[in-house]
Order: C-alpha cells, then structure tokens, then sequence
C-alpha cells in the first residue's frame, strides 16, 4: 500500500468524520443524557467496520477483475466530494444539537442504536464506497486489503472524534455554539480542493 495514499485518505477522512452530521447529533445526546459514552461510540464505530469490510470485500472484487472500474469509482468519489464541498460551503448551516432519537438506557440498546445511526446510513455506504478504491495502489497488496487498511483508518478517526465529541457535548453546545459550523466550512474547502485535485488526476491518466 502507497504510503502517500494511506496519509491522503487519512485526511480526507478525517475532515469528514469533522462534519456534524448524524452521527455527530447521536453522540452529543449520548454525551448529555448518559453516564457512560463508549456504548454508542463503540456502536457507532462497529456500524462503519462492517460497512467497511462490505465494501473491502465487494469493490476488492471488482476493480481485481475489472481493472476500468477503480477509474469510474475514482470519478465518482471526485464528484462527490465536489458535491459534499459544494453542499458545506453555500447550504445554510444549522447549529448541531442533541438528537430526539432515543438513546436508551441500557448499554446494549445504545450499542445496538449507534451501530444502526452509522451502519446503515446511506450517506456513509456511497462515502466508503466512491472513496476507498481511488486511495488504493495497484501495487503490493491486494485491493481490498488495501481497503480494510484504508477504512480501518477512518473508523479509527470516527472512535475518537465521536468519543471527543460526546465528551465535550456540554461545552461545545453552550460556550461554543457556532464551532460546528466553522468545521462545516473549512471542511467544504478542503473536500472541494481534493475532488478537483482527483478529478485533475484521473483527467491527465486518461489523457
């Protein structure tokens, strides 16, 4: 796996995973409501592990047998980075506060309502999956297990983001309203700026 491409995902996951967004919503009420905030993190986090793998497994196959397929998801992934950029940068943004879903009171129901707010997000599956296979090399190792490297990366960036989030929910919803927003923005140009990159990339390879 091509180290360079390992650090690029890195980043842009991680400016995702900055993104307030459902997820973001679930863990600042897990923060607010609950004594404990690992059941839902950990929840959370176990939802994109298995959408990872899902992915790793699926799109490996694929672009292993049809090579012409990494270059279509690699300008689909541009596209909808320019899209999520686009969207962070001139939709209004709203303050995030506390989601009305339930959090439960057992551990257990929090695990189980963490991994469904992040498991089946559909946002989540098309981010994976227009993203993880443009990081990948055709070089060394197998692409998907470049791909449940890449994605074990970003799931790590979602334990501890979601886990600072929940932690700090109070301060940031009362001391700091507008924080979230500022994120928003600045990860809007920062998605932008790689989509056009990627697809500048993928323009001169097909050139």
């Amino acid at each position: 796996m091509d180290a360079s491409l390992a650090v690029q995902f890195w980043m842009v996951a991680l400016l995702l995973a900055l993104t307030p967004g459902a997820d973001w919503a679930y863990a600042i009420s897990t923060g607010l409501r609950s004594r404990s905030v690992m059941p839902a993190v950990l929840g959370m986090v176990s939802g994109y592990a298995v959408v990872v793998a899902v992915v790793a497994v699926g799109v490996g196959a694929l672009v292993t047998r049809y090579p012409a397929a990494l270059t279509a998801l690699s300008l689909l992934g541009a596209a909808y980075l320019l899209y999520l950029g686009a969207g962070a940068l001139f939709r209004r943004v709203e303050q995030v506060g506390a989601s009305e879903r339930p959090t439960g009171e057992r551990p257990l129901s929090q695990f189980l309502l963490g991994a469904g707010v992040s498991g089946i997000n559909p946002k989540g599956l098309l981010l994976l999956l227009a993203l993880l296979p443009q990081f990948t090399s055709p070089a060394g190792w197998p692409s998907g297990v470049q791909m449940l490297a890449l994605g074990s990366l970003h799931v790590l960036n979602c334990a501890v983001i979601y886990t600072l989030v929940a932690l700090l929910a109070r301060r940031i919803l009362h001391s700091r309203p507008r924080a979230g927003a500022v994120v928003t923005r600045v990860a809007g140009v920062a998605m932008t700026v790689f989509g056009v990159a990627v697809l500048v990339e993928q323009g001169m390879a097909l050139l």
